[in-house]
C-alpha cells in the first residue's frame, strides 16, 4: 500500500483520538468488502501489515495443483512458480492482490466510504465510552453554538449539549463563553453520543462545593442534604464528623470568599448554609432559619410538623411566595405547616375545645381504639388527617377499612366544625349586640347630666344678647374723668 495511504490512516488515527491499530482493522474490513463483490470465496484472503516500511499487503492463499478447476483457491505449477520457484504441487501460494487493478474505482470508493463509516462509529464508541464513566462528574467547555435555547458545549474530545430546562433561569450564553456543568447522561444517537450537562441539578452544586471546599473533597464535612430552587435560592445542610470543625465556617469561608465564588458560578444564588441534626425538630427549627420557631408539633407517621414563630416572623419563615418554607421541607424531608403564634395559640384553644376521642366514633371499638391511641392518633381529628399509608401499618388494620374510618373521621370534623362556627358565629352577635347597647347607655343624655340642674337645654329660655352702646360707654368713661379732677382740685385747696 502506498506510503501516503498509511499516513492519512495515522493522521486520522491522532485527529479522532482513535487507535492506529483499530484504523488498520477497519481498513482491512472495507478491502475485504469491496473483495466480496467479486471473489464468490474470500475466507482464503488475508492482510500483512508491515510496521517498518508501514504496508499493508492483501493476499488471496491459493494451492497448487495441476489442473485449475477453480482460480479464486487454485493455481497452476506454472503461475506458482513464478512467485516461488520452489512452488510444488500440493504447496500453498499467497498470491499478492492488487486492489487497485482488481477491484476497480467504485469497489475502492465503496471501500473508502466503508472506511470512513467505521472511524466514525469508532469515534462516537470512543466518545461514549469515554463519558460514560464521567457521569456524576463536572465537566468544562467553551460555547461552540446556540441551537433553538440549547447551548452546544465543545468540552475538547467530545460535545455536550445544555438543553434549556438544564440551563438556569434568566442565564444568558454567547459563542465562546467558558462554561461549567454536570454530566447529567450520555445518550446513544444516530449523530452519535449525545452528552447531556445540567446546571440546575441538586448534584452540581454539591460537586461545586467539592470543588471550592477542600474540607467537603476530603470527606471532613458532608454534604447530608441539598434543597433548590435554580437561580433564585437554595439551602444545603452540611455535617462534619470532626468536632473542632464548624461545617457553616469552612463552607463560607474567610469573609465568605468560598460561598461567594459558588454564588457567582450560580448567577447570584443566593445559598443558605444550614448545620445538619439528626433530631428532626432540631433540623427543621435551623431550616426556618432566620425565623424563629416559638412551637413545634411532630406528626411521625405523616411526616408531618406544624410550627409556630413569631407573629412579625410569620412572612420571614414563608418567604416570598412561600419559598423559604418549600426549601426548608424538600431539605429535611417533613411537610412543615407554618402559622404565627397567634394562630397556634387560636387553633389549639378551638382544637382543645373541638377534641373527640377516636373511640366516640362509629365503628371503632376498644381494641382499634386503643391500637390507634398507641400510633398517636387518639382523637377524631387526628384519624380525619390521617393517611390510608399510615392507618395500614397498624395491626388489624386493611386498606379499605383505613380508608372507611378517615372517610367516617372527616364527615364527624365536618359536622364539629359546622357546628363550632355555628356556636360562634351567635357568639359574636350576642357580643355585638352587647356592645352595642353599652355604646348606646353610655352616650345617652339623661345619664350623664341628670345631676347638672344649671344644664342648658334647647327647650330653655335663653334671652338674646344685643350690641353694647358706643354712645353710652363715652358719656360714662367723661364723667368719671371729671369726678376724678375735681377731686384732685379739692385735695390740692
Amino acid at each position: 500500500m502506498a506510503f501516503d495511504m498509511i499516513e492519512a490512516m495515522t493522521l486520522i488515527a491522532r485527529e479522532k483520538n482513535i487507535e492506529f491499530d483499530a484504523v488498520l482493522e477497519t481498513l482491512k474490513g472495507s478491502l475485504l468488502a469491496a473483495a466480496k463483490k467479486k471473489y464468490a470465496f474470500t475466507d482464503n484472503i488475508s492482510f500483512k501489515f508491515d510496521r517498518k516500511n508501514n504496508e499493508l499487503t492483501m493476499m488471496i492463499t491459493k494451492k497448487v495443483v495441476k489442473t485449475v478447476e477453480d482460480a479464486n483457491i487454485e493455481i497452476s505449477l506454472q503461475e506458482a512458480q513464478e512467485i516461488d520457484p520452489e512452488a510444488e504441487i500440493g504447496d500453498e501460494i499467497d498470491e499478492y492482490i492488487d486492489y487497485e487493478v482488481e477491484f476497480g474505482r467504485n469497489a475502492i470508493l465503496t471501500a473508502k466510504q466503508i472506511l470512513i463509516q467505521k472511524v466514525r462509529e469508532a469515534e462516537r464508541d470512543r466518545i461514549y465510552d469515554e463519558y460514560i464513566d464521567k457521569v456524576g462528574t463536572l465537566a468544562s467547555g467553551v460555547v461552540q453554538q446556540i441551537d433553538k435555547g440549547n447551548v452546544i458545549v465543545n468540552l475538547g474530545r467530545g460535545e455536550g449539549i445544555l438543553p434549556i430546562k438544564e440551563q438556569i433561569p434568566r442565564e444568558k450564553f454567547r459563542q465562546g463563553d467558558r462554561v461549567r456543568a454536570y454530566i447529567l447522561d450520555v445518550q446513544k444517537s444516530l449523530k452519535g453520543p449525545q452528552v447531556v450537562l445540567s446546571r440546575v441539578n441538586n448534584e452540581f452544586l454539591r460537586s461545586l462545593f467539592a470543588l471550592e471546599v477542600p474540607e467537603i473533597y476530603e470527606r471532613v464535612i458532608e454534604i447530608k442534604a441539598i434543597a433548590r430552587e435554580p437561580g433564585e435560592r437554595a439551602k444545603v445542610a452540611v455535617y462534619s464528623s470532626d468536632d473542632r470543625i464548624d461545617p457553616v465556617g469552612a463552607c463560607v469561608g474567610i469573609k465568605g470568599v468560598r460561598v461567594q465564588s459558588i454564588v457567582r458560578e450560580l448567577n447570584n444564588e443566593r445559598i443558605d448554609i444550614v448545620p445538619y441534626s439528626s433530631n428532626p425538630e432540631v433540623f427543621v427549627t435551623r431550616a426556618l432559619a432566620p425565623a424563629k420557631v416559638v412551637y413545634i408539633d411532630v406528626f411521625e407517621l405523616e411526616d408531618k410538623m406544624t410550627v409556630a414563630v413569631e407573629d412579625e416572623k410569620l412572612s420571614l419563615a414563608i418567604g416570598r411566595a412561600g419559598q423559604n418554607a418549600r426549601l426548608a421541607s424538600k431539605l429535611t424531608g417533613w411537610k412543615v405547616n407554618i402559622m404565627s403564634e397567634t394562630e397556634y395559640n387560636e387553633s389549639k384553644k378551638r382544637e382543645a375545645e373541638m377534641l373527640v376521642p377516636v373511640g366516640q366514633l362509629d365503628g371503632i371499638g376498644a381494641k382499634i381504639s386503643e391500637r390507634l391511641a398507641d400510633a398517636d392518633i387518639g382523637s377524631v381529628q387526628r384519624l380525619a388527617n390521617a393517611s390510608v399509608e399510615t392507618l395500614i401499618k397498624i395491626e388489624g388494620l386493611g386498606q379499605k377499612t383505613a380508608e372507611k374510618l378517615i372517610e367516617k373521621a372527616k364527615q364527624y370534623v365536618a359536622e364539629l366544625e359546622e357546628e363550632y362556627e355555628r356556636k360562634q358565629k351567635e357568639k359574636a352577635e350576642q357580643e355585638a349586640e352587647a356592645e352595642e347597647e353599652a355604646a348606646e347607655e353610655k352616650l345617652s343624655a339623661e345619664d350623664v347630666f341628670e345631676d347638672d340642674e344649671e344644664y342648658v337645654t334647647e327647650e330653655d329660655e335663653v334671652k338674646q344678647a344685643t350690641a353694647p352702646d358706643f354712645d353710652d360707654i363715652e358719656e360714662g368713661e367723661q364723667e368719671q374723668q371729671e369726678e376724678k379732677e375735681e377731686e384732685k382740685d379739692e385735695e390740692t385747696g
